[in-house]
């Protein structure tokens, strides 16, 4: 069977070094917010081209502190309107509500699964005070029109980074706008991905940024004093040491991604099915690399019986959840759409090229 994701194999090549580092932490004698969290810091930042980074629990947590960081500054309130896509991940809308926030959906377009700018803008209303833009599957939304629209009509833009570690826009930055923050994930089956729970904001807002060095940390920049009303979500020290041996290593895992996308673009012809958009720039980074059937459970298990391991991000749009009852009679066409119809192939940098040659053979004879 050739797995959907062997984390395993993927960390071997660092087993030595994490044993190192293991060693040194443990011997080191500080655990929480060390030496490992601050070079990680400096790090990240540094890769993404911005002035800081947090390192924070999870990436669900860096998007909650991010709206609640506004919050503090002001520039939100509890109430506010933020625009989301229909489509995302339900962290996405969940981390609005812990802020005490309103989510306002808006479909996404098929071609990218990404939000539709155009249909931004219908959404806007007087409450509107934020845009969560969501990178989905590794590929950037269009940030250029999207910064526009933000910036015609004040909102402030937040990126759910959690699946775009190091794509690049063409504008060459990879937090991709001066005027917003990104939140990032390292759950371990992430492009960078830690052994366990993990996550980062990244800005280059000052003020935001000096609140939420606080506010992940009980809301106290001084122990024992405390500025806000925080929460306990600091990256682990451990994992930020895993993630200091991994992170010279995302370019070029990156690279193999894109590789192993390309051949499954230009090599997969089968009309039953809907292969994803790319323009073959920096900007897509292959978290997932999603097609689209009709019969989706049909190619499934044909897969299956041909030994190659599928899954399915996401079989449940946000509206459609039982948490949701309130949304359930809602309709968004393209959204349901594409859950209904998307399946993840194998894509990672330890797939190997015959693997993938036997993956898009497979797809051709069905």
């Amino acid at each position: 069977m050739i797995p959907f994701l062997d984390l395993k194999k993927i960390n071997e090549p660092y087993e030595a070094d994490f044993q190192l580092k293991l060693k040194s932490v443990l011997n080191g004698g500080w655990y929480i917010l060390g030496k490992e969290v601050q070079l990680f810091e400096e790090s990240f930042a540094r890769y993404c081209n911005a002035n800081y980074c947090i390192g924070v629990g999870n990436g669900f947590d860096a998007l909650v502190l991010i709206f609640k960081g506004y919050i503090q500054l002001g520039k939100l309130e509890k109430g506010d309107e933020v625009i989301v896509p229909a489509n995302t991940y339900i962290a996405s809308i969940l981390a609005i509500l812990q802020a005490d926030l309103i989510p306002v959906l808006v479909e996404p377009k098929l071609e990218t699964y990404n939000l539709d700018p155009e249909l931004i803008v219908e959404k806007i209303t007087s409450k509107t005070k934020a845009i969560l833009v969501v990178h989905l599957y590794g590929q950037l939304a269009e940030m250029v029109m999207i910064n526009e629209i933000a910036e015609k009509n004040n909102l402030i833009i937040v990126e759910d980074s959690a699946q775009s570690h190091g794509a690049i826009s063409n504008l060459k930055s990879k937090i991709n706008t001066q005027q917003s923050s990104a939140a990032y994930s390292f759950y371990p089956g992430k492009n960078l991905g830690a052994l366990g729970d993990g996550g980062a904001i990244v800005t280059d807002d000052s003020e935001l940024a000096k609140i939420l060095y606080s506010l992940r940390n009980y809301g106290s920049k001084a122990k024992y004093y405390n500025d806000y009303i925080g929460v306990n979500s600091r990256l682990d020290e451990l994992q930020a040491a895993f993630l200091n041996l991994k992170l010279p290593n995302l370019d070029s895992d990156n690279n193999k991604r894109r590789a192993i996308a390309k051949r499954y673009i230009t090599e997969i012809k089968n009309d039953k099915m809907s292969l994803p958009f790319w323009d073959f720039s920096n900007n897509h980074v292959f978290h997932l690399f999603v097609i689209r059937t009709p019969k989706r459970a049909v190619l499934q298990e044909y897969l299956v019986q041909n030994n190659i391991q599928t899954m399915i991000h996401y079989p449940i749009p946000p509206h459609k959840q039982k948490a949701f009852s309130a949304w359930n009679d809602l309709s968004f066409p393209i959204t349901e759409k594409i859950h209904n119809e998307v399946l993840s192939l194998p894509i990672s940098p330890i797939l190997t090229e015959s693997e993938v040659g036997f993956i898009i053979e497979i797809l051709n004879q069905y």
